[in-house]
């Protein structure tokens, strides 16, 4: 049997009471005065979906809840089963509408994954890979962050990332990486068939086989005084430019 998680805060206890409510092994909510909008809605889908609440003191969380910004919610849950490579092909085999895909070069930072997550989930992405090494896993910092979109957009752990986007390549999906000395500029590229938007890594950018391996290289114009933008930001940008263009 997979491990149970635990996922916290408002919007990724909702997104799982919503979807998936039959894995929820425990909803607890920690004690206090408040009695605001959002936790009287959380209480009232938990209650249409048979899910039983555990309302507790603080210190009688597990301890390793304790130090976390979990807003009084927490839902132990069972693990959701990660896709592999293989679910992975086989979904985009299967679809005959564009597709995004988002590719994560290196990003460590739990934050940053977090919100490429999410942005990713908002803009219509249908998978998030990343290397298995060298890179931030999902944790429940990750999941936070995300404000649920873990529990909704399949991220994918490769061991080989270059190999994987070869595989992509021939079923019909252009890479498109984000290189700030690039000569093309995002929108100067096609982007409304398969695409995968490929994003490096805090500080180094992309590895250098990923980059060559990368149908087209594009930067995002800057007109203000910094170099860059923050690669979740900038992650979000690519992906609207997709959209934009469908």
């Amino acid at each position: 049997m997979k491990k149970a998680e635990n996922i916290i805060g408002f919007h990724a206890v909702k997104t799982v009471l919503e979807t998936r409510p039959s894995d929820i092994l425990r909803l607890m909510i920690v004690q206090s005065n408040r009695r605001d909008k959002r936790l009287q809605e959380l209480l009232q889908i938990a209650k249409s979906a048979n899910v039983h609440v555990d309302q507790l003191p603080e210190k009688a969380l597990p301890h390793a809840l304790q130090d976390q910004r979990h807003q009084g919610v927490i839902a132990e849950c069972k693990a959701l089963a990660p896709w592999s490579e293989g679910d992975l092909l086989d979904a985009v085999s299967a679809t005959t509408s564009p597709i995004v895909l988002l590719v994560l070069d290196g990003v460590q930072d739990p934050h940053n994954l977090g919100a490429c997550l999410r942005s990713a989930n908002a803009l219509g992405a249908m998978a998030v890979i990343a290397p298995k090494d060298r890179a931030a896993k999902i944790t429940e910092v990750v999941r936070k962050v995300s404000s649920g979109a873990t529990e909704q957009t399949p991220f994918v752990a490769v061991t080989n990332l270059t190999r994987t986007i070869n595989q992509l390549q021939e079923l019909g999906v252009w890479f498109v990486g984000m290189d700030g000395y690039a000569d093309l500029s995002l929108s100067d590229v096609d982007l409304k068939g398969h695409v995968g938007i490929v994003m490096g890594g805090e500080g180094q950018g992309m590895r250098r086989l990923t980059r060559e391996v990368c149908d087209y290289l594009v930067k995002i114009p800057m007109q203000g005084s910094v170099e860059s933008l923050n690669v979740s930001v900038a992650t979000g940008v690519a992906l609207y430019e997709v959209q934009r263009q469908r």
